[in-house]
């Protein structure tokens, strides 16, 4: 079985690329997703955040997200000791997942995360690594309409993430998801050539 993996600064256009491999029969594991499914349904990793972030981040057995984010957004010591919690149940879940899709059928599958570059643990399971960029003034655009932000607060959060320029020096394929060129040949091309060489 053959895993990508899908990234790209925010805006850049990755959700609309997954679609499109997710049209072509390729299944998708989105990280951001499964980690909000996993808050929801897995008790042991909320014990574990509560036992190291307090009793406040629970209300009703539900994660207060935006408390445990204002706990976590200034200590850059406590981040690390979240992702270390979360991070590799999630890499547990992406094995469970990858074993079904296994099981199904599945030649090709693909892991998508914004920070896949930013978290090591990851980097072993795939076998190339897409990344997907759009210009600036695209992406300020895309997220302010998505979001219903301003753009200082998208600049903010670009200049959070690593840069196009540090990513595109790690990818093996890159897509532009500029609105001028068009996409599914760009992902048709990519997953031809993995079929070739399989």
């Amino acid at each position: 079985m053959f895993c990508f993996a899908c990234t790209g600064g925010i805006g850049s256009g990755k959700s609309y690329v997954i679609k499109i491999f997710s049209a072509l029969g390729i299944p998708a594991f989105i990280a951001d997703e499964r980690v909000k499914e996993l808050y929801n349904t897995d008790s042991v990793l909320l014990d574990k955040l509560v036992g190291l972030l307090g009793d406040e981040i629970l209300k009703d057995g539900v994660l207060q997200k935006h408390i445990m984010a204002k706990k976590i957004f200034s200590d850059h010591n406590l981040l690390e000791r979240v992702n270390g919690i979360v991070h590799p149940r999630l890499l547990e879940d992406f094995y469970e997942w990858r074993e079904c899709r296994r099981r199904e059928g599945s030649e090709i599958i693909i892991y998508e995360s914004a920070i896949f570059f930013e978290t090591p643990l990851f980097w072993t399971v795939v076998d190339k690594v897409i990344v997907v960029v759009a210009p600036e003034h695209v992406r300020i655009m895309r997220v302010m309409k998505r979001d219903g932000v301003s753009e200082e607060q998208v600049r903010a959060r670009i200049l959070s993430q690593w840069s196009d320029k540090m990513r595109i020096s790690m990818a093996d394929y890159i897509i532009h998801a500029d609105g001028r060129r068009a996409v599914l040949p760009q992902v048709l091309e990519i997953v031809n050539s993995v079929k070739v060489k399989n």
